[in-house]
């Protein structure tokens, strides 16, 4: 089979090779800023604290007491503004390699995770530590690690293809308005696994997400890409809820990994989960891809792209790049804070999504989608405030630990 010729334009490689410099860039001020030198605590302390505030609190906001305030505060935001820009880019480019003529599911799962090795960028800039204290007393071997990374694998790579065919089916901004009820599920599975409270916010953020997927359920059809049909709308809608509650649970799944598996929840740790479990993934799509035998169709796809063959790969190589920008944010925060806040920042990439969407693709923004994007920021807004108590809880715990040292 003759290979398609690429003519790549000087400027557009130019522009790459920038871009990923940034990238790099970014990634060496997060790991300086998280290495610097923090607050040494002992055993001890960390135990009458523990008795005074709860588990949930300390467990969940520990990084924030090693490091000063300001420091946490600035990794906070550069996390967030990574996971925000990545997922809201990549679902863009999702919807433009529909648009323009692509269709092969298995390639828009694979994209989702194959920029996993950009990951090994921050886990290699670690510095090496042989700390003694941070090894568990009783590591699980090697092969049962493995096994957890490969089963979270195989799950992650079936909830990327459930996402793939939602995204197939339903315009950008109705498809992450759907997506924006992980936050509800997120609440749900993380009471029942990791024993997070239900607290009456979280509870009215979880009504409020959920009549906001119902609205756009009993929406219809009236603003789908050309060609759609009820069904098709109604598989969309269903695998996009199927996957954002599946999201949801191995999140809460990872959580616990690092809690009973793991036994600690380090940096070069939460980074290896990424890695890993994105590696098995990539390896259980590409897999579907020969199996199913839609990599024939690859190089037709490639020569009726719409806007060309170099359009093309580039939109291929941004998803995976922006997918990872992503992933680096959900790492970062759920080392930072938790995987419940993570997926709350997940929510308001996919509640500004609309509004990028209207401008990159003129979908229309309805009645209807306008009172489920604002519900969307209710909910959310009801998460951050329960958020603020508890870190409200945090800075007394801050300065009992402060006062107990002095």
């Amino acid at each position: 089979m003759l290979r398609p010729q690429i003519d790549w334009p000087i400027g557009m490689v130019k522009a790459l090779r920038k871009k990923l410099s940034f990238l790099l860039w970014l990634c060496r001020l997060q790991l300086n800023i998280m290495m610097s030198p923090g607050l040494p605590l002992t055993d001890a302390q960390e135990g009458l604290i523990l008795s005074s505030y709860g588990a949930a609190v300390v467990a969940g906001r520990s990084m924030a007491i090693k490091l000063s305030r300001q420091r946490w505060w600035l990794l906070v935001a550069l996390n967030i503004f990574f996971n925000i820009a990545g997922q809201t880019a990549a679902v863009l480019l999702g919807r433009f390699y529909y648009d323009q003529g692509g269709s092969n599911l298995f390639i828009a799962t694979i994209v989702q995770t194959a920029g996993f090795p950009i990951l090994f960028i921050p886990l290699l800039l670690l510095p090496s530590t042989h700390n003694s204290s941070q090894t568990p007393e009783n590591p699980l071997s090697s092969k049962y690690i493995w096994l957890i990374y490969i089963s979270l694998g195989i799950a992650v790579a079936g909830d990327n293809f459930l996402y793939a065919y939602g995204l197939l089916y339903l315009s950008a901004s109705t498809y992450s308005l759907i997506c924006a009820t992980q936050l509800a599920f997120n609440a749900i599975s993380s009471f029942f696994i990791n024993s997070q409270k239900l607290t009456p916010l979280i509870l009215n953020s979880v009504i409020i997400l959920s009549l906001s997927a119902s609205l756009l359920a009993v929406n219809g059809s009236s603003d789908t890409p050309s060609g759609v049909t009820k069904l098709e709308y109604a598989i969309g809608f269903l695998s996009s809820l199927g996957a954002s509650a599946l999201y949801s649970l191995l999140l809460s799944l990872m959580q616990l990994s690092f809690e009973k598996a793991l036994k600690k929840e380090t940096f070069s740790v939460v980074l290896e989960m990424q890695i890993y479990t994105s590696m098995a993934a990539t390896a259980v799509a590409i897999a579907g891809l020969f199996v199913s035998g839609q990599w024939r169709s690859l190089g037709s796809e490639m020569e009726n792209f719409g806007t060309g063959k170099a359009s093309y790969v580039m939109t291929l190589i941004w998803t995976t790049v922006c997918w990872q920008v992503s992933s680096v944010g959900l790492v970062g925060l759920i080392f930072l804070v938790s995987s419940l806040f993570s997926n709350a920042i997940n929510t308001v990439a996919l509640a500004v999504t609309p509004i990028s969407s209207v401008i990159a693709f003129h979908d229309k923004m309805n009645g209807v989608k306008i009172i489920a994007m604002l519900q969307a920021f209710w909910g959310f807004a009801s998460y951050v405030y329960q958020n603020y108590l508890d870190y409200s809880k945090l800075r007394r715990y801050d300065a009992d630990i402060t006062n107990f040292l002095n």
